[in-house]
């Protein structure tokens, strides 16, 4: 399938979304696949809200990125902070970087500063979209284009789901999107500073995310849950 195929195929997605799932938002984490879907909600004008977390242990290379969206599109992206208070009672009793020591307590801090992040700003919506793709870790094979999130209780509308790597980064190229900065420095998959590395030729691009756990437990929380395929007619 050509690229520009997949193009419309995304923007369809992205309309129905709009239309069906009113009020819809989109979790924009910045990553490059984020970035295709903040360029294309912008192109198309459609009434679909961005939000990012800002769970105040990202790089600085981010943040840049934030500015450059607000510079570049000018549309609103609303920024979630975990809850102060839990913060602070995690790292008295854990300490700043105890997430290196558990995947109990690596989860935990995830769950602080993602989690009931994203439940505040997923509250009085009907869908949300993401730019997970499959490729990107064995967590993420089974997903669907669409299906209804009984989690959060409303639908998950994952638009790039069959885009490849390079689909993301030829569509970058050709239509000059930012991008954060560390993709040209080999970090595939961005999140939190002290937990993303950069990786190195014919690793798994996700395998720069909490390097120190076993592959298949490497998720945040954000995208585990039970999901049902959207039916169609």
């Amino acid at each position: 399938m050509s690229l520009q195929h997949k193009i419309e195929q995304t923007v369809a997605v992205l309309r129905e979304a709009a239309r069906d799932f009113a009020p819809a938002c989109f979790a924009n984490s910045l990553g490059a696949e984020d970035m295709v879907l903040t360029d294309l909600i912008a192109r198309q004008r459609l009434d679909i809200e961005m939000f990012s977390l800002d769970t105040g242990r990202l790089p600085q290379e981010t943040y840049d990125l934030m500015q450059e969206v607000h510079k570049r599109y000018g549309v609103p992206l609303k920024i979630y902070f975990p809850d102060c208070t839990a913060v602070e009672e995690y790292v008295a009793q854990n300490g700043a970087n105890a997430f290196y020591d558990s995947v109990e307590l690596r989860k935990r801090c995830c769950y602080i500063r993602k989690v009931e992040p994203l439940k505040r700003a997923l509250a009085g919506k009907r869908a949300w979209i993401t730019g997970m793709r499959r490729e990107q870790a064995v967590t993420r094979g089974s997903l669907e284009v669409s299906s209804f999130d009984a989690d959060h209780g409303l639908q998950k509308i994952n638009p790039l789901l069959d885009w490849t790597n390079a689909d993301v980064w030829e569509y970058i190229k050709q239509n000059d999107v930012p991008y954060n900065k560390l993709h040209d420095h080999f970090y595939p998959s961005i999140g939190c500073a002290p937990c993303t590395r950069a990786v190195t030729p014919g690793e798994d691009i996700r395998a720069g995310r909490w390097w120190w756990e076993d592959t298949e437990g490497r998720e945040c929380g954000l995208h585990v849950g039970k999901s049902t395929p959207l039916k169609r007619g």
